[in-house]
């Protein structure tokens, strides 16, 4: 197989040109083209394909071309589309970037994605316009690649990818949870043991689907790993639970809304949980939250570390907890 070689061609509106060589093999073409272009993914050779934009020999193929014979092969990537979601000049804190991927430290009140009822203001949005000309497109369209999100409520470290081959690349990391990924997170109460490990099933609550739940059966597995790193507060009698803490949550799974869950399903949600506070804390904790100007889940994505990609070399970052939960620390802590 010879190198590839990239050209672009103004009469085909911007698209890159790819040809390479390639010797008849037993493997699906749409798998040797995927591995000889670890930038393309398998599932863009497969539109590309089927789009009638690769041809062996000057003889255009189609969807059905499966046997990888002997030729010349070329392929038009088309320039990518514009993405949907329109680019916003919005505030970002880049942690770090590079041609395939961009890590920042998401603020709280944020949204990941457009959705119904945040269909702008969003991290895509953001990114469209602070990436500009330079994302590559995923699956031919210029976008970020998401990965993973964050809830809107819920601050911290995320990376999202520039190009095809990040994408797949991180992509098959979260799969294989081969990520590090750690929370802090402020709790009415705390949890006993001191550290432990949270192993449950999450899927949708049968009594309110907007909410997820803990389940006998049915669901994903989720594996959660907590430390308490302090208390707050006086337990009201003897032998009691301090009134609230903060704890150090590592996720070996990334189930929706999982620490959450997990730590409501336990005896200590999340304080400023909307949706699983199950309970109002002590007066004293309530005023604090007040007084701090917490108005969402105390939940920060602290630690993110993986391999890169592409460069293979080994990224960690870690951030603070933003002023609101910093602030509220410091209120539990004169408790």
């Amino acid at each position: 197989m010879n190198h590839p070689s990239t050209d672009s061609d103004d009469e085909d509106d911007g698209a890159s040109i790819i040809e390479l060589q390639l010797e008849a093999t037993p493997e699906r073409l749409d798998k040797a083209l995927s591995q000889a272009l670890p930038e393309v993914s398998r599932a863009r050779i497969q539109a590309l394909l089927s789009g009638g934009s690769i041809s062996r020999d000057d003889q255009r193929l189609n969807a059905g071309a499966r046997s990888t014979e002997a030729g010349l092969y070329r392929i038009v990537l088309p320039a990518p589309v514009a993405a949907e979601p329109e680019p916003e000049p919005l505030p970002l804190t880049i942690l770090f970037e590079d041609a395939d991927l961009v890590v920042v430290d998401k603020p709280a009140g944020m949204a990941t994605h457009p959705a119904p009822g945040s269909e702008t203001g969003t991290l895509v949005n953001a990114l469209l316009h602070h990436c500009g000309a330079s994302l590559s497109g995923i699956g031919g369209v210029a976008r970020p690649g998401i990965v993973h999100r964050l809830d809107k409520g819920t601050s911290g470290v995320m990376v999202a990818a520039k190009s095809d081959r990040a994408h797949q690349g991180l992509s098959a990391h979260f799969a294989t949870h081969d990520i590090q990924r750690t929370y802090i997170a402020l709790t009415r109460g705390t949890l006993t043991p001191e550290r432990g490990r949270i192993e449950s099933r999450l899927g949708r609550s049968t009594h309110d689907r907007k909410k997820m739940a803990v389940l006998k059966t049915g669901g994903r597995e989720a594996v959660t790993d907590y430390v308490v790193e302090r208390t707050f507060g006086h337990p009201a009698k003897v032998g009691g639970a301090p009134l609230a803490a903060r704890i150090a949550c590592t996720l070996h799974t990334g189930r929706t809304h999982q620490i959450r869950v997990h730590m409501a399903s336990k005896g200590a949600p999340l304080l400023g949980d909307p949706v699983y506070g199950s309970g109002p804390p002590a007066q004293s904790v309530r005023d604090a939250i007040s007084a701090s100007g917490l108005d969402r889940q105390a939940l920060h994505a602290a630690v993110l570390g993986f391999v890169h990609p592409v460069s293979g070399e080994a990224l960690r970052f870690e951030t603070e907890p933003p002023a609101d939960m910093r602030d509220l620390q410091d209120r539990l802590e004169a408790l």
